[in-house]
């Protein structure tokens, strides 16, 4: 097992590249099973959890032929409706199969996901919308079954917005017959990304990015390419890389707009941040002490629970007291009792953290519990005095493509060894 040391105290500066957003490559790459002609998705970021979805559709009958960035996808014949347990436990986006393999193959059995340990995330939406349409669904032995000889479009009320419900919900629905409104949707620019390219695909979808969603169902959808958005949480990551060690970072081939909350709560901060056409410049090397500010997190376009983790350790070497609620996840709290052994100040109520800032923070051995948790203690690990271990970084992997690489092409102090 590896781990991640790293010697904090150094001001990172320099351009770092964002790689393609892996929670918009998950559901594009689940989606080409909907037709069987050739999809080629570029810019598609090398890391465990992609690498996981090319073996599941592998294991359905799919050709997959992986080129670098470059995923080259046939699905003309499909050799099994079933996602095993083996790979589905593993990652939660093994679900997004579900609508697809109903919608085209008029079944589909998936075992019920896992991925990373941040609290309940039922599929009771997903199932509820497959029904709707007109599918037969059970859950039994730890198995969701599907069966529909063809879906049909019908209203969906969300209960609340879910991401990886409304692109499985929408996928379904491009198959369907008649038009499918999906209501309270999520309105996710990953979500935004999967329409587009379903929409190339031959796909009449209409309203993605809004909280309704209108899908006509159209007989079959055929090949495209398509290149996947810049990763928002990868990109965010490294603006607080640069912020939480006083340094000048740039990340470029970014989608600005996509940054929008944190770029807010970072100025608050006392940041100077400023936004191009596809970069942000973030310099905190004038900023002095950094000051604190209070966060909620929300679904988009609010401040992404994805980005907690990260945002707490800023907060935890900001001056006075921070408050950052969290109202997506219960249980995404796993990282605090790790940033206190490095000296944070940090008081659990609730869902909320309570952070009074330190002047610094201690390096020490600390261990990740899931994959935005592996990225806040690499952050805190920067800017801490000493050496830092993070252990258990396997959970980093899912999701961050060559973070070490790109930490110490802006001047960080970080190696991977084994453990």
């Amino acid at each position: 097992m590896d781990k991640i040391v790293i010697t904090g105290g150094k001001a990172l500066r320099g351009t770092v590249q964002i790689s393609g957003a892996k929670n918009s490559a998950l559901p594009i790459l689940a989606s080409t099973i909907l037709g069987g002609e050739e999809c080629t998705i570029t810019n598609v970021p090398r890391v465990v959890d992609v690498v996981t979805m090319g073996r599941l559709l592998g294991i359905l009958g799919a050709s997959v032929r992986h080129e670098g960035n470059r995923a080259v996808i046939r699905a003309e014949v499909i050799k099994s409706t079933q996602a095993p347990y083996e790979l589905v436990k593993t990652m939660r986006a093994s679900v997004l199969v579900l609508g697809p393999l109903l919608a085209r193959w008029g079944q589909a059995t998936v075992s019920l996901p896992g991925g990373c340990a941040i609290g309940s995330r039922p599929v009771n939406m997903h199932l509820a919308g497959l029904a709707k349409l007109g599918a037969e669904v059970s859950v039994e032995h730890g198995y969701i079954h599907a069966k529909a000889k063809r879906l049909k479009g019908a209203s969906i009320y969300c209960d609340v917005p879910t991401v990886t419900g409304t692109e499985n919900l929408m996928m379904a629905a491009s198959l369907a017959q008649g038009t499918t409104v999906i209501e309270n949707a999520a309105k996710e620019p990953e979500i935004v990304d999967l329409a587009d390219f379903l929409t190339k695909r031959g796909a009449r979808i209409a309203g993605a990015g809004t909280d309704i969603i209108s899908i006509e169902g159209v007989r079959e959808l055929r090949g495209s390419d398509h290149e996947v958005i810049p990763d928002r949480i990868e990109a965010g990551t490294y603006l607080i890389a640069g912020a939480i060690t006083r340094g000048s970072v740039t990340v470029d081939r970014c989608r600005p707009d996509h940054l929008e909350p944190l770029v807010a709560k970072l100025r608050e901060a006392g940041i100077a941040v400023r936004v191009e056409k596809e970069s942000v410049q973030l310099d905190a090397t004038k900023s002095g002490r950094l000051r604190g500010v209070d966060v909620r997190t929300l679904p988009f376009p609010g401040f992404p629970t994805d980005m907690q983790a990260q945002m707490a350790a800023l907060m935890s070497v900001a001056g006075g007291t921070s408050v950052i609620t969290e109202t997506v996840f219960e249980s995404r709290f796993m990282h605090v009792e790790e940033l206190k052994r490095m000296g944070a100040d940090i008081r659990v109520e609730g869902n909320r953290l309570v952070i009074t800032g330190r002047d610094r923070l201690t390096g020490a051995p600390v261990m990740a519990s899931d994959l935005r948790a592996s990225a806040g203690l690499i952050l805190a690990g920067l800017a801490a005095e000493g050496t830092t271990e993070v252990l258990r970084v396997y959970h980093l992997d899912r999701g961050y493509e060559g973070i070490e690489e790109k930490l110490r092409g802006l001047g960080a102090v970080i190696e991977r060894c084994k453990a």
